[in-house]
């Protein structure tokens, strides 16, 4: 089992955002759709209020590989990667907070702020890679859901619901699989009761007996 990050749903998380929007409440938050593209610059940062957005690169194969998810309280755009290129999709209506790069910089309370968001970001990414050293595409997949599941799920009667919804090809994408195998191995998880779909096609981790 590979270990997940800190719930970014936990009261440190919340009391962070709390801060952060009293600190820029003159601000104008970005309200995007669902699937909308978010426009990168090279001296600003993103950094979500409320919403999901999907980060991506394409490699030379022309096969879009999946980067992470940035979900509230997380930052991402180009001053944070050296990836190239380096996509950024909603994945669900967001409001989103636009930020200059030397404008953090110079701000020694923002600076404290985005250094634990990155520090949750980095956990992420460490979980990611740690995943993707299982042997089995059914591990890596198991591992994925919980890792979802732990950052971004929702308590529900039959489980922890993932609040956010990737397509098959996503979850190929992130995996380094097909989504010929990935439907597969749904189908599979969901006949052993390990995972259960919600109307909404919302993914339910199913709780498991003590």
């Amino acid at each position: 089992m590979v270990a997940s990050p800190q719930s970014f749903a936990s009261p440190e998380a919340a009391g962070w955002l709390e801060q952060l929007e009293t600190t820029f409440r003159s601000r104008s938050l970005i309200h995007l759709a669902a699937g909308s593209p978010v426009p990168l610059l090279s001296d600003h940062v993103w950094l979500v209020v409320r919403g999901m957005v999907r980060l991506s690169t394409c490699q030379m194969s022309g096969d879009e590989a999946l980067l992470g998810l940035a979900g509230p309280n997380e930052p991402f755009g180009r001053p944070l990667t050296s990836v190239d290129p380096y996509d950024a999709v909603t994945l669900t209506a967001s409001d989103l907070l636009c930020l200059r790069w030397d404008e953090i910089v110079g701000d020694p309370q923002l600076s404290s702020l985005l250094l634990q968001a990155l520090t949750r970001r980095y956990r992420q990414a460490e979980a990611l890679l740690a995943l993707m050293g299982l042997r089995r595409v059914e591990e890596r997949l198991r591992a994925f859901l919980d890792l979802l599941a732990a950052d971004y799920g929702q308590p529900v009667e039959a489980g922890i619901r993932i609040g956010v919804r990737l397509t098959h090809q996503d979850l190929a994408n992130a995996l380094g699989s097909t989504r010929v195998t990935i439907t597969r191995l749904l189908g599979q998880l969901r006949d052993e009761g390990w995972l259960v779909l919600e109307s909404g096609r919302h993914l339910v981790v199913a709780r498991r007996p003590r």
